[in-house]
């Protein structure tokens, strides 16, 4: 049981980090570069990389590190250190924030914006920008740091999970 209780916080740690790049690097690199873009380039970039998102990978970490988390939660729950259980769950809480975020906020203005159609066959191409780039920015930037608070929990959890191991070793 130790295993598995340290596989589900190291998958739900190693997913909480990989996702809270992928925000965080579209808060602090891609966004401000496409911010500096024609109105044009903006929109044909953005629809195009919401199309590409959608693969296995990506998939397989952003659901997965919904059932990872909820493994971690669920297999540290009578933990000898409740703080590892408390970690735990408020990494998962986080995550499902951020996974709210996400399909609430995000994922709809990413559909709104393919729904505009071909760049080049849009009339008001400034408006269908502004529409969807303050926004967007804004909620990523969210739950970029709402996923920094996931990462951060299962991170803590995973600590002090390994200092009870070691105690009791």
């Amino acid at each position: 049981m130790r295993t598995a209780r340290a596989a589900t916080l190291v998958l739900a740690t190693v997913s909480a980090g990989l996702t809270a790049g992928l925000f965080a690097g579209f808060a602090y690199s891609v966004m401000p570069g496409l911010r500096r873009s024609s109105d044009t380039a903006f929109v044909e970039v953005m629809q195009n990389i919401n199309v590409v998102i959608v693969n296995p990978l990506f998939m397989t970490l952003f659901m997965g590190g919904l059932v990872a988390g909820l493994a971690a939660v669920v297999t540290n729950w009578r933990s000898d250190d409740p703080a590892v259980r408390y970690w735990a769950i408020a990494g998962f809480v986080c995550y499902v924030v951020m996974f709210g975020i996400t399909s609430g906020a995000n994922v709809p203005l990413n559909d709104k914006l393919a729904a505009a159609g071909d760049p080049a066959q849009i009339a008001d191409l400034a408006a269908v920008r502004a529409q969807f780039e303050g926004p967007w920015v804004a909620w990523n930037i969210a739950r970029a740091i709402v996923n920094v608070g996931a990462l951060g929990g299962f991170a803590l959890a995973l600590l002090r999970f390994r200092r009870t191991a070691d105690r009791a070793a």
